[in-house]
């Protein structure tokens, strides 16, 4: 069977909205149902640490935990694992779900999957992240679950694979905007088409679906990552505005610490670090502001 690489694809061949998703698919290993469910916390959200596409790079994870307890939330946007790796994929997972335990202890933090994550097929036929089922066991919110932190709903969506994963993202989206509050997020591993933050350098390699999605509900943003390059090229941004949606992506970098976005809400301010420099926004403005690293 051929396998398609959804993250390096530069054929530029037609192939249907969920082909290009797809990774190396392997063995199944949880089989149970998916489960969905709401988290309540009783404090507001204030500063957000958004990392994403760490690749099981075990020192950026280090990092990750150290930062924690300076945040009132932690969010792992995806590929937490790496195909490439010489470590199988079920190790990798056990080590992360590890490194979960840490970050619950240090404060709040949520995960959702990405491409890289999927180890088997779900009980419809389609790749999904099985092993963060024993996330959701011990208690950290991630793909299909809601967390509400007063007047704010941040929806965690899963990476679809195919048809019927993309109706029960749609679903779970109906059930959230329908008791939105003041504030709502949304965790989603790829970047909208036709946006800087899904810029490569060479072309948008976005997700068509997402940019109808916020179209459709307007959440006031969405955390992302999967394209890597974007911050560091001068066409691409870490940040985006489309419409009253915020996009954010980090990107990804070398080294033992992370490119992140630390977002403020109650301020109003998100700013993005890494090894090319740091930038700012302000989330009252109109538009994201002009490149200053380059």
């Amino acid at each position: 069977m051929a396998i398609r690489d959804g993250r390096t694809d530069r054929t530029g061949a037609t192939q249907s909205p969920w082909a290009a998703r797809r990774e190396r698919p392997r063995a199944g290993l949880w089989r149970g149902p998916c489960l969905r469910s709401s988290h309540h916390l009783s404090s507001t959200t204030v500063r957000i640490l958004l990392v994403s596409d760490l690749h099981y790079t075990l020192p950026q994870l280090d990092w990750v935990v150290a930062a924690a307890p300076s945040f009132d939330l932690v969010v792992l946007a995806g590929d937490q694992l790496d195909i490439s790796s010489t470590v199988s994929l079920d190790a990798q997972s056990v080590v992360i779900l590890r490194y979960l335990a840490l970050l619950q202890a240090a404060g709040r933090v949520i995960i959702a999957s990405g491409n890289h994550d999927l180890t088997g097929p779900d009980l419809q036929g389609e790749q999904a992240a099985l092993w963060l089922a024993e996330a959701r066991a011990a208690g950290v919110p991630t793909d299909g679950d809601s967390l509400v932190l007063e007047d704010t709903l941040i929806t965690i969506c899963p990476w679809w694979d195919g048809p019927l994963g993309l109706a029960a993202l749609e679903r779970q989206l109906v059930a959230d905007a329908a008791r939105r509050p003041k504030r709502w997020l949304w965790v989603y591993h790829w970047p909208p088409l036709d946006s800087p933050t899904s810029w490569t350098g060479r072309r948008h390699y976005g997700d068509g679906e997402l940019n109808s999605l916020i179209a459709r509900y307007r959440p006031d943003v969405v955390l992302t990552g999967h394209v890597h390059q974007s911050p560091f090229k001068p066409a691409g941004s870490w940040a985006d505005r489309i419409g009253a949606t915020w996009i954010f992506n980090a990107g990804r970098q070398i080294g033992p610490v992370p490119c992140h976005v630390a977002i403020d809400l109650d301020e109003g301010t998100a700013s993005w670090r890494s090894l090319m420099g740091s930038e700012s926004l302000e989330l009252a403005a109109a538009q994201a502001p002009e490149r200053t690293v380059f």
